[in-house]
């Protein structure tokens, strides 16, 4: 479990990690990228798996996995008619992840970010635009892939197959119009999406 943890988590969260997963009998499973979520957390007859997007970034990884871990941990202590995301998960999810909230594990430039999201965790970290950004910015990029705040006024993008041209930002959010159908979306500023080249 050390050697495949340590191609997706930080060196020093290994360790920790490692003896969480063993303690709490995870099955862990790494998979193939999915775009509507992160890891998932299920519990099959009081086995317990989890699985977790192999194409995150390390920080991003670490993160998903404490989190699907915190879903295990609050279902055993407070029993499986909890809320997903209620305060008994965040509390723990808070409990869990404060160990590896330190410059050994996250960069500077995470640190505070990520002990600000920490005081209230979301259901998602994409939530926290702020944190999703700078979390972002640790991905490997494509090439063709940007995100909704950085395109000019106008452009069209596409998203799973739609087509979308950009609108103005209303308030966090951009207004999208769908070419197809001419309805409007908001998008939030992190929004990856694939520029169409030739499209004005």
């Amino acid at each position: 479990m050390h050697d495949i943890l340590l191609k997706y988590i930080p060196e020093h969260a290994v360790k920790p990690v490692s003896e969480l997963i063993v303690t709490h009998g995870v099955h862990l499973k790494i998979v193939n990228e999915r775009a509507t979520r992160h890891g998932d957390y299920r519990n099959f007859n009081g086995k317990h798996e989890i699985t977790v997007n192999g194409s995150l970034n390390k920080y991003r990884f670490l993160i998903t996995l404490i989190h699907e871990i915190a879903h295990l941990v609050a279902g055993v202590k407070y029993g499986r008619g909890i809320k997903p995301h209620g305060q008994e998960w965040k509390f723990t999810f808070q409990q869990l992840m404060l160990p590896y909230i330190r410059p050994e594990i996250f960069p500077n430039q995470l640190l505070g970010l990520l002990a600000r999201h920490f005081k209230n965790p979301t259901a998602s970290s994409d939530t926290d635009a702020t944190l999703s950004l700078a979390l972002k910015q640790f991905d490997v990029q494509k090439e063709d892939h940007h995100y909704i705040f950085q395109l000019p006024y106008g452009t069209f993008f596409r998203v799973k197959g739609r087509i979308f041209v950009k609108g103005a930002q209303r308030t966090k959010r951009f207004e999208c119009k769908e070419t197809a159908t001419g309805k409007m979306y908001l998008f939030n500023p992190n929004a990856e999406v694939e520029i169409l080249a030739g499209k004005v």
